[in-house]
């Protein structure tokens, strides 16, 4: 990917994760921390929901012949937050419920951008 595609790809990325907070913001969520990262992996957002402490995946896309920002949170990607989770779990002094959501922002060419958010979108292995 050239340096240029990449910084578009990036400030797009960041734009998506701004209106994901703002969404989950609106809808009762309170905000942790943002871009979270540790040595192997980064979280997006993460949140509270009351009690449940809320590691949230955001993912933006433009529809087209690739996979969909939901299922580009395949297995792989999965265990990157898992880490990432368990990282940041390892920095508090009492461990709440949690749960693992994913934002998807997705649009077509010329359309608005659609915004989906999946609550409990996978679970940690145990």
């Amino acid at each position: 990917m050239s340096v240029v595609r990449h910084a578009v790809a990036r400030a797009r990325g960041r734009a998506a994760e701004r209106r994901a907070e703002r969404h989950l913001r609106a809808a009762g969520l309170v905000t942790v921390t943002r871009n979270w990262r540790c040595r192997g992996g980064e979280l997006d957002l993460v949140m509270r929901d009351g009690a449940t402490l809320v590691f949230v995946e955001v993912r933006a896309r433009t529809r087209g012949n690739f996979a969909s920002a939901a299922e580009s949170v395949g297995p792989r990607k999965q265990a990157r937050l898992v880490h990432a989770a368990e990282a940041f779990l390892q920095t508090l002094s009492e461990l709440p419920p949690c749960r693992f959501d994913v934002v998807t922002v997705e649009r077509e060419a010329g359309a608005e951008a659609q915004l989906a958010w999946i609550r409990d979108a996978f679970e940690a292995p145990r």
